[in-house]
């Protein structure tokens, strides 16, 4: 992926250069950051499922023609398809679904700021579940934080009811659950499966796809009410933010980690707000980026972001620094 070409650079099997990395980081943001908008106008004509339908299975075809023309390695293990499967419905079909039908009932403003919850459900997850990470005190604490940051966004000091705006924001809760699982299944059971990052992620996305035909005769054969404003959303929906993104995003995962990759979600926040007050005439509330504010300083404390760096050693303490170094405690 050095090439500087997306197109070649979501297939190279080769390690992306740094830079590229963050370009794509960053792309993968404000891609998913605009995908709260693409759904809301989707659903002014079709249902919540058929929403996730349509993304998943344009997401496969699109990854399925750049696997076809760069020839990609696709594992034979039957135990790698399983993962694969496991990865489609809890990175895909829960959360697509969970985020559509919860659309409905919140602004997309206010979903894009709860999905930046998922570093906190990745630490969560690896941590609690899966064991693959070890956190410290203040890591918990920035949990605590982070959790303290949703209590804001949903502000029950206004009063609570059991209405679709509330069970929504516990919807989209669950979506970002679901993510903070999936990297961390991830990173426990699929990190080495001998594909590039272009296949991987087709095979989950196609094992998504799947999923999704099943359920066709349940979810999706309901009237739909397209225009020109509906169907380009779900392209771009599907192609770039189910297809082309999610290479980004494991490109990224791949180079960074999960947990620092999940940290996407400072961005899309930020564009899905921004394009739902300027597109949507969306209004946010104080408490929604004060919320967000929070949630950030959590996750900046849950990933052991804000400790001290230690001070230049003196002149002949720097092997001994050097050696403390080398043997730290790995994260």
């Amino acid at each position: 992926m050095t090439s500087t070409s997306p197109t070649a650079a979501v297939g190279a099997t080769r390690a992306p250069s740094p830079t590229w990395i963050t370009v794509q980081f960053v792309l993968a943001g404000i891609v998913w950051g605009s995908s709260f908008l693409f759904m809301k106008v989707a659903l002014t004509g079709i249902s919540p499922a058929q929403v996730a339908w349509t993304r998943i299975l344009l997401g496969t075809v699109t990854l399925g023609i750049l696997v076809l023309a760069r020839r990609e390695h696709l594992s034979r293990s039957v135990r790698v398809w399983g993962h694969l499967l496991v990865l489609g419905i809890t990175f895909c079909v829960v959360p697509f679904l969970l985020f559509s039908w919860a659309q409905q009932h919140v602004s997309s403003g206010v979903a894009s700021i709860f999905n930046a919850t998922t570093p906190i459900m990745t630490a969560i997850m690896a941590w609690l579940v899966f064991r693959v990470e070890r956190l410290k005190a203040m890591q918990v604490v920035g949990i605590g934080v982070g959790i303290l940051g949703v209590i804001v966004i949903i502000a029950p000091w206004q009063g609570l009811s059991w209405d679709g705006s509330l069970i929504a924001e516990l919807a989209i809760l669950g979506a970002t659950a679901s993510y903070g699982f999936s990297f961390a299944y991830m990173r426990r059971f699929a990190s080495n499966t001998g594909m590039s990052a272009l296949a991987f992620t087709f095979g989950y996305i196609a094992m998504a796809g799947l999923v999704m035909a099943l359920l066709t005769p349940f979810l999706v054969l309901t009237p739909v009410q397209l225009d020109v404003p509906i169907v380009v959303s779900l392209v771009l929906l599907g192609c770039l933010g189910t297809g082309i993104a999610y290479v980004w995003n494991q490109n990224t995962v791949r180079a960074w980690g999960p947990t620092r990759a999940s940290t996407v979600t400072y961005i899309t926040p930020v564009v899905g707000v921004v394009l739902g007050v300027l597109i949507l005439g969306e209004t946010v509330s104080w408490n929604e980026p004060v919320g967000a504010l929070v949630v950030f300083l959590g996750i900046l404390l849950a990933q052991d972001r804000l400790r001290r760096r230690p001070r230049t050693a003196p002149a002949g303490g720097g092997a001994v620094t050097a050696s403390r170094r080398a043997g730290g405690s790995r994260r």
